[in-house]
């Protein structure tokens, strides 16, 4: 049997565990906010038109900011468009999705969900077809508190008060050559420069968020990220990454090791970011917002415009509505583990997406809304990380993948509030159980210990319409306190939370 021994000790943090490192993302893509969120007419629904119970869903699952609205939605998206009367909206083409766009949900209904389900707004503002001034008009309208035109547009509208948004995403993966307004490195980078700038004169506390590479493995990785820092170091205070990951041909051991890029990826966005720094000769860090991670299949979904004929722009069609299995929510919870163990520049992140595309919710059109797989080690280590994140030294047996090599059978990460200790735990292997032993000697006396995860017998098991509670997280008995040491055994293709207090 694969083992592993873990050190934890409070002298030594990573940084704090910031709420915003749980957000969430919300596009107008597909099932997600038509029939999705908003389904007027569903018996849960209001008189917003907002399904109750996926509002309860979102609560549950715990995610605090949540960015809106795209992704590649917004490069061609005229947020005027969705404010003022619903009645008088327009309705448009979505060329990132081949879709029809009816502007039924806008800034002001998608405010209003924000606070049923108790999460901040994230806003990403349109550089693909329209720029600076368009920004600017945006920030005057929602944050402005009053005696400006679009401030009293605000108002007329229905809000007296400001939005008070306080994170913006400058345009968003403009390095690809699929996004509306595609820009090479400098073009972007003067481009996001000079709305940054004119956006802090208007707002000087709002945090912004520049555009980083779409992928890791995009040809210009690393060079985009200097070139576009060297341009907006001063202006910015973040810059994205965005990572997606699915299993390939079977190779579920390199599938389960997914962290393992994750943690290249930010080491190599940290390391650029900083050389950019020590050549400015700058005081502050840039961090990161990691605002697209999950497990996608992309590679069903890779020629969307070719699921409608190019006469057929449908409203709210079925797209990227992946089911999820266990071996997805392992990996879910793995790639949570890499955020929590960068937690000292890893500012924001956000799970892509909320509800049925490529989402932990699913729902049937004037039925049922319920838990995919990927909800649950979300929703756990959304509760159960808290205060600081603990460096964790690792000896584990090595477990082989043809992707990465050999990497650590076990993944691992800590949290403690000074009051208990949140322990995240992922067993990579594919065939066996893993024993962990856990040396605790530097947090004095532990009275109780508690685990929970999810695992199957079944690691292709899923939820679905017809078997809605197929998996839930399960208890695991075997973890056990001996004076300073936990021991627990991980069944295998496992994730797991222990709390200690």
């Amino acid at each position: 049997m694969p083992r592993a021994h873990l050190t934890l000790d409070p002298a030594f943090p990573i940084g704090p565990v910031r709420r915003r490192l749980f957000g969430g993302f919300v596009e107008h893509l597909g099932r997600h906010v038509y029939d999705g969120i908003h389904e007027p007419g569903h018996p849960t629904a209001g008189p917003d038109g907002f399904r109750r119970d996926v509002v309860e869903l979102v609560r549950e699952l715990g995610v605090s900011t949540i960015r809106y609205p795209g992704g590649n939605f917004v490069s061609g998206y005229n947020w005027e468009d969705g404010v003022g009367p619903v009645e008088q909206r327009p309705r448009r083409l979505d060329l990132a999705w081949h879709s029809t766009e009816t502007n039924q949900v806008g800034l002001h209904e998608f405010q209003d969900w924000l606070d049923l389900v108790g999460s901040d707004l994230m806003l990403a503002v349109n550089l693909g077809t329209r720029g600076m001034p368009e920004a600017l008009e945006l920030l005057e309208y929602a944050n402005t508190t009053s005696g400006t035109a679009r401030s009293e547009q605000r108002a007329t509208n229905g809000r007296q008060d400001p939005f008070g948004v306080e994170m913006w995403c400058l345009g968003n993966e403009m390095d690809g050559a699929w996004q509306l307004g595609h820009r090479d490195a400098t073009d972007y980078g003067k481009l996001a420069a000079m709305t940054a700038r004119a956006m802090k004169q208007l707002d000087r506390n709002l945090k912004l968020v520049v555009c980083g590479s779409s992928n890791r493995d995009m040809p210009t990785f690393g060079a985009w990220e200097r070139i576009v820092l060297e341009h907006t170091y001063d202006d910015v205070d973040l810059i994205s990454c965005h990572a997606y990951y699915e299993e390939h041909d079977g190779d579920l051991a390199s599938f389960l090791a997914s962290g393992t890029d994750m943690d290249a990826f930010i080491d190599s966005v940290v390391a650029t970011a900083d050389h950019v720094r020590a050549v400015k000769r700058a005081e502050k860090r840039i961090e990161i917002s990691f605002d697209e991670w999950n497990v996608w299949y992309h590679s069903k979904w890779a020629t969307v415009e070719k699921e409608f004929a190019p006469d057929d722009w449908p409203v709210a069609p079925r797209l990227l509505e992946d089911v999820y299995s266990v071996a997805d929510a392992v990996t879910v919870g793995g790639l949570l583990i890499s955020l929590l163990n960068h937690a000292d520049r890893v500012a924001s992140a956000s799970l892509a997406q909320l509800v049925n595309v490529i989402g932990p919710i699913m729902t049937e059109p004037g039925g049922d809304a319920w838990r995919q797989t990927t909800f649950y080690p979300f929703s756990l280590t959304s509760r159960a990380a808290q205060g600081t994140a603990l460096r964790v030294a690792l000896d584990a047996d090595a477990t082989p993948t043809a992707r990465f090599g050999e990497v650590p059978v076990v993944s691992a990460a800590a949290t403690t509030d000074g009051d208990g200790i949140s322990l995240f735990l992922q067993n990579r292997d594919t065939a066996s159980p893993t024993t962990v032993t856990v040396d605790l000697s530097a947090f004095g006396r532990l009275s109780t210990v508690t685990a929970s995860g999810i695992w199957d017998e079944d690691p292709y098991a899923v939820n679905d319409l017809a078997n809605q509670n197929r998996v839930t997280p399960r208890t695991n008995e075997t973890a056990a306190l001996s004076g300073s040491t936990l021991t627990i055994e991980l069944p295998a293709v496992s994730w797991t939370v222990v709390t200690i207090s």
